[in-house]
């Protein structure tokens, strides 16, 4: 499914998720054993496929919504579900529009989302389900139990991905510090991030129909994904192949770019590894290829970062004076060695600050060799 297709699909099921009022009035039509048609917005469009039955144009409230479905015929709200506009009226959407739905109540629900590109809803009586009409797609809602016993099967692969992302980034840090990280190195944090990634998106959509069913599986998902986006970030940016004039070796280009990525912007770094299939992110030279590592036909090839990973360690160091850190030095080796006078001239730290930044990557780069020889 395309990133633009799937948050469409996630905007509709974000209108009628649990904690919504709309949500609240559809399942009080599915306990009173009734069905329902439900458009989603007015225009011109609307008023000319609808035919008969009343207008409206009240406040909208999930007992009314009940009440009115006990009537034959659709009812129609302002797009954003704040108002009834009217009631028992009976659609007649162009019947040349493709459906692949059988009863009449979902055909013409097909029909009028293609023909109107509002959201349309339905209640069966029979299968005692709501679905969706949007862009040409159908979507059933699903129980909440049986979400949240997915969305936590989720979760659990996400600790586990979480756990070895992070043994990943540390033995990349340690490699680093003694220069000799190499291509496969980078390539399988790149791969941790990518799928500790794609399973975030998965549980996210999960969150997104859930609506406050989802809160407390929310406060857990940020809980296990701190700090991966800016990983993901600051490896990309020490080894964006359009800072380098080969692998490991920074050109002049990184002094005037302090990059060559802004701090936020998707690189095409990351835009190539999300696109890479499932079966293509297990193999590590197809991951060294997409962000673009010169060397993904020998693994062992040695590579150099810039520093971005490891000045980003430092507390409260701004991005700013991480940026002329690499811009001034060109690479993490002339980072680690630098002085305290050094780092002063380059970053513009007074010196109280600068010997604060020589302490910190002292200790990270000791703490680092430690934990990975110990």
């Amino acid at each position: 499914m395309s990133i633009a297709r799937d948050e469409h699909r996630r905007g509709a099921l974000a209108v009628v998720a649990p904690g919504t009022v709309l949500r609240d009035g559809l399942e009080r039509i599915v306990r009173g054993n009734t069905g329902a048609l439900i458009v989603l917005g007015i225009d011109p469009v609307v008023e000319q496929i609808c035919s008969g039955g009343f207008e409206l144009d009240t406040e909208f409230s999930a007992t009314r919504l009940r009440e009115l479905a006990k009537m034959d015929g659709a009812i129609v709200l302002d797009q954003a579900g704040s108002r009834i506009v009217r009631a028992a009226v009976q659609l007649v959407p162009d019947p040349r529009l493709p459906t692949q739905e059988s009863g009449t109540r979902h055909r013409t629900a097909e029909r009028v989302a293609r023909q109107t590109g509002f959201l349309v809803i339905t209640v069966s009586k029979s299968m005692r389900t709501i679905a969706i009409f949007t862009g040409g797609e159908r979507y059933v809602l699903e129980d909440s139990a049986a979400l949240l016993a997915r969305a936590h099967q989720a979760l659990g692969t996400l600790e586990r991905y979480r756990r070895r992302l992070d043994d990943a980034a540390a033995a990349l840090t340690a490699l680093e510090i003694e220069d000799r990280a190499t291509v496969a190195d980078v390539a399988l944090l790149a791969q941790r991030l990518e799928m500790a990634d794609r399973v975030t998106d998965e549980i996210a959509g999960y969150l997104v129909e859930l609506g406050t069913d989802g809160r407390l599986l929310g406060a857990q998902l940020e809980e296990l994904t701190a700090g991966i986006r800016r990983e993901r970030e600051f490896l990309f940016r020490d080894y964006a192949p359009s800072t380098r004039g080969g692998p490991g070796l920074p050109d002049e280009s990184v002094t005037r770019t302090a990059g060559g990525i802004l701090e936020g912007e998707v690189s095409p770094s990351d835009r190539a590894l999300s696109q890479l299939g499932a079966d293509e992110l297990l193999d590590l030279p197809a991951v060294a290829a997409a962000i673009g590592l010169g060397g993904a036909d020998d693994p062992d090839e040695q590579v150099s970062g810039l520093g971005y990973r490891l000045l980003g360690q430092v507390p409260r160091l701004p991005q700013p004076v991480a940026d002329s850190l690499v811009a001034e030095f060109g690479g993490l080796q002339k980072v680690l060695s630098a002085t305290a006078q050094d780092l002063q001239r380059a970053g513009g730290l007074d010196p109280v600050q600068a010997r604060a930044v020589r302490e910190a990557l002292s200790r990270i780069a000791e703490s680092a060799l430690l934990e990975r020889y110990s």
